[in-house]
């Protein structure tokens, strides 16, 4: 488990039996990077804390993706039509065929990921999550069907979402 450095004490005091906490980074691909300097197995999911409701269902689908594809991603297809807007003028209409939002948890493999981190490190690349890499690099990237509850917790209107989940879920 990766977090804010200054969280570790408290996260290990909350989860005392949790197999290794580590230090996070100053961005997202830096506190990825970091976890994988203590994973050894040669498959890795990673999943952020912002998508507290993801299903198993979903962790099984990226990870079995993997025999066909060097990483897998959840996602859920475009509804609405997508515009491409500069300075408030839209530039052009997307395929909603061919957007879909991606989600977590993303599985990979893990000597792949870490040789595509040292060199993202290297060339200067950010991604604004781990599967961008592969892209960048040629690597493969599949898709999976992703699920409605596991949307992104980023708002005051999303935490009222997960609250009202939370609740449905226990009840």
């Amino acid at each position: 488990m990766v977090v804010p450095e200054d969280r570790v004490d408290e996260v290990t005091g909350l989860l005392p039996d949790a197999s290794r906490i580590v230090a996070g980074g100053a961005t997202r691909q830096a506190s990825v990077r970091a976890g994988l300097e203590h994973v050894r197995h040669p498959r890795v999911v990673v999943h952020d804390a912002a998508r507290p409701f993801a299903p198993r269902e979903v962790f099984a689908a990226v990870v079995l993706a993997l025999e066909e594809a060097d990483a897998a991603v959840p996602g859920l297809q475009m509804k609405e039509t997508v515009k491409v807007v500069r300075d408030r003028r839209v530039v052009k209409t997307l395929d909603r065929e061919q957007v879909w939002n991606i989600q977590t948890p993303q599985a990979f493999k893990t000597d792949l990921l870490r040789d595509l981190h040292a060199r993202a490190v290297r060339d200067d690349v950010q991604g604004t999550d781990d599967a961008q890499l592969i892209e960048h690099y040629g690597g493969t990237v599949a898709v999976v069907e992703g699920a409605v509850s596991g949307f992104k917790v980023t708002d005051a209107n999303d935490v009222a979402r997960a609250a009202a989940h939370a609740r449905e879920l226990s009840s």
